[in-house]
């Protein structure tokens, strides 16, 4: 009976250690690891126009971010009118095969970081749960003008996790 004991016990112990329960600073800490690279962006058509004018009335260029073209030849037709500065350089997000193709820069506006764990519902016998959470932006940067997002409110949102063998995981 005590060799049967000795070796149900560390088992019993493994099987109780593996049932996590999640709770707001598990999800919490869950969440701000996989939101670590989240920057919200602001996409800039570079050869358009529209967006040249935007970034004169946003006075981008005249705190040294990019220079505007003013005038095209018709030869030029299709090549970039906003080039970026060294300072404006800071904020640009590396660009896919598809952006420069459109002739798209992405910049950066802030990063979105995640604040609090508002609410847990656990689903599907605890296996499944739908966290609600806020986020607010953090690192402003110049380019926010652009953008009509309320940089200075907290959004909430909703995230689901699911229990794995090894854990809590944020379901994509």
């Amino acid at each position: 009976m005590k060799k049967i004991l000795t070796c149900l016990l560390p088992i019993f112990l493994i099987v109780s250690c593996s049932s996590e329960k999640l709770d707001r600073e598990k999800a919490l800490k869950l969440l701000q690891e996989n939101h670590q690279s989240q920057a919200a962006t602001y996409n800039i058509f570079v050869s358009d126009p529209t967006y040249a004018k935007r970034m004169l009335d946003a006075g981008l260029e005249s705190e040294g971010l990019l220079t505007v073209q003013r005038t095209q030849n018709l030869s030029d037709a299709g090549k970039p009118l906003i080039t970026f500065t060294e300072k404006g350089k800071a904020y640009l997000v590396p660009q896919t095969e598809e952006d420069k193709k459109d002739n798209v820069q992405r910049v950066k506006i802030a990063d979105e970081t995640v604040e609090e764990v508002m609410g847990i519902q656990m689903l599907d016998g605890d296996k499944k749960a739908v966290v609600e959470y806020t986020t607010s932006y953090r690192n402003v940067t110049p380019f926010a003008k652009l953008s009509k997002k309320k940089l200075d409110e907290k959004e909430s949102r909703k995230a689901s996790l699911v229990l794995y063998d090894d854990g809590w995981r944020l379901e994509k």
